[in-house]
């Protein structure tokens, strides 16, 4: 078997890398610089200097520290995005000039995706779901049906951006997450606001609640510490609630602010609670680097081939799930539950019961150990409140939900009526055309009448709706709000939009545009094509 030998080049943002991975996934090279801002944060025009200057000398030191010569060189890999665009287009460059003078194939690949292919390398995770936080992304991926899925993300700013921005606001410097870890080290919770929207999260909201308490004379160590405990937090809920929705069993950690020893350990506690393995590479390959281009190019051309140089451009919003990714082995290994649990939610465990002499589910909000006691219980007893409430109040809608049985605020559990049927996240991808374009159509009618009454779900997906004989039930309210705004019932739809696409991604949008008519709503269809070309879903 003839072994190939890719050099990657990566450029993204503030740290310029290069390295050189051979087919069999033998790290030969790596060499790394990175820009420090003197204020502010990353300028681009810096970050591409910074490039223009460092790729020229990198490239040979990864050369000599892999012993190797220009000709030794199979395949140009690079960073194709996304990323800053003035950043994006110094590395392209480099790696055409690079293709062209020893007239070698190349590869653009997606910077995203190239974090989750090395941690996979270097810690052996098969099929994991990935929770990805760096300056310039916060990416909750799984792989479904033929691509890498977006199944949580930022609504707004990245976490490492919202730490970055934190740290200059309050006179603690760039990079901000460092100082921040630190100072939280001798800091106690003050409270500030949770976001998290179904898979989504959003920080633009809680740096502002952060900078305002600081401002108002809170110690920067307690606002240090409950900034970092409640974004970790959210980004923790998030990746386990992918978890509870794919039903995979292997969880990966990865991006710049992974370097964060709270959250790791945040990450491992969850991991160990949902029964399933934590995965996170060396520290060296979780940040931006030049191994993690060369390997993914390693990958892209033994299944694409190489790029024609005139399909070279740089793609500065490239999405994790524009790539098709055959080489992913998709293999089935559910969660190994234990026997009394019914299901394993991402808040809640799920056991059935009986209540007076009829069948009857549990679902118990437990204790999640991650998160700080002051974050939790608040949490817990917000959610078991808020989530009997509207089971109440969406039946007065028209919509079939669970009865409700009984509430225990301080054991955080609810116990209600066991709905009989089919998930239809189980069926959607099977029906024949005819059938799934009724069962949108109900679910759309069934949206709008819960939407006319201003309840937001919060969680809308294919896990949380039960079809038996025809007639749909919608449950699991825990994220669920009142709310008369469009834009948030819009968010409600775009949650369940990205729930189909990663069921099947083939009729996802067909599905979804009939249930966008079944809703019969011209001003939530604007909203969402209006959320959508902001570029918050396009990061």
């Amino acid at each position: 078997m003839i072994i190939l030998i890719s050099l990657g080049i990566e450029g993204t943002a503030e740290k310029t890398g290069v390295g050189i991975v051979d087919s069999d996934g033998n790290v030969l090279a790596m060499a790394g610089c990175q820009l420090y801002p003197e204020e502010g944060g990353i300028h681009p025009r810096e970050a591409a200097e910074h490039h223009a200057k460092w790729i020229p000398l990198l490239i040979p030191k990864a050369l000599d520290e892999a012993g190797l010569k220009f000709s030794d060189i199979d395949l140009i890999s690079f960073s194709q995005g996304p990323g800053l665009g003035p950043a994006l287009r110094i590395v392209a460059t480099a790696a055409r000039s690079l293709s062209l003078s020893l007239k070698k194939p190349i590869v653009g690949v997606n910077h995203c995706i190239g974090h989750v292919e090395i941690g996979k390398l270097d810690t052996g995770a098969i099929n994991p779901v990935t929770l990805y936080v760096s300056g310039g992304n916060s990416q909750v991926i799984a792989y479904e049906s033929g691509r890498y899925r977006i199944f949580g993300e930022t609504l707004d700013i990245a976490i490492g951006n919202c730490l970055d921005q934190f740290g200059r606001e309050t006179g603690l410097g760039h990079p901000g997450g460092p100082v921040v870890e630190k100072l939280a080290k001798e800091g106690s919770y003050i409270d500030l606001p949770y976001v998290v929207k179904g898979m989504d999260f959003s920080f633009s909201g809680l740096l502002s609640a952060a900078i305002r308490a600081y401002e108002k004379g809170e110690k920067i160590e307690d606002v240090c510490f409950s900034l970092q405990e409640t974004a970790f937090a959210m980004l923790v809920e998030v990746t386990e609630r992918a978890l509870a929705h794919t039903q995979k069993d292997e969880v990966l950690l990865c991006g710049g602010v992974s370097a964060n020893s709270r959250l790791r350990e945040m990450m491992q506690i969850m991991a160990e609670e949902h029964y399933v393995d934590f995965f996170m590479p060396e520290m060296k390959y979780s940040g931006d680097n030049g191994v993690m281009i060369a390997w993914l190019g390693q990958l892209m051309y033994k299944n694409f081939g190489p790029l024609d140089i005139n399909d070279t451009a740089i793609i500065q919003r490239f999405r994790t799930d524009e790539v098709d990714a055959p080489w992913v082995n998709n293999e089935i290994r559910k969660l190994d539950l234990p026997k009394e649990l019914l299901a394993k939610g991402a808040e809640s465990d799920i056991y059935e019961s009986m209540w007076l002499n009829e069948p009857a589910i549990v679902k118990h909000r437990v204790s999640k150990s991650y998160r700080i006691p002051e974050i939790d219980n608040k949490i817990r007893k917000l959610r078991t409140k808020s989530e009997a409430k509207l089971l109440s109040d969406v039946k007065k809608c028209g919509v079939r939900a669970p009865i409700l049985y009984d509430v225990d605020l301080a054991d955080k559990s609810i116990t209600m009526e066991k709905l009989e049927g089919i998930l239809v996240k189980d069926i959607i991808g099977q029906l024949e055309y005819s059938k799934r374009k009724n069962l949108a159509y109900l679910i759309g009618e069934n949206i709008k009448r819960f939407h006319d009454g201003d309840i937001i779900h919060g969680d809308l997906t294919g896990s949380n709706m039960i079809l038996n004989d025809n007639k749909l039930a919608i449950f699991d309210f825990g994220l669920g709000k009142y709310s008369e705004l469009i834009e948030d019932k819009a968010t409600d739809l775009l949650v369940l939009k990205k729930s189909f696409q990663s069921i099947d991604y083939d009729i996802a949008n067909e599905t979804f545009n009939w249930i966008l008519e079944g809703c019969g709503s011209k001003k939530i269809n604007a909203k969402i094509k209006d959320i959508e070309s902001r570029g918050r879903y396009t990061h």
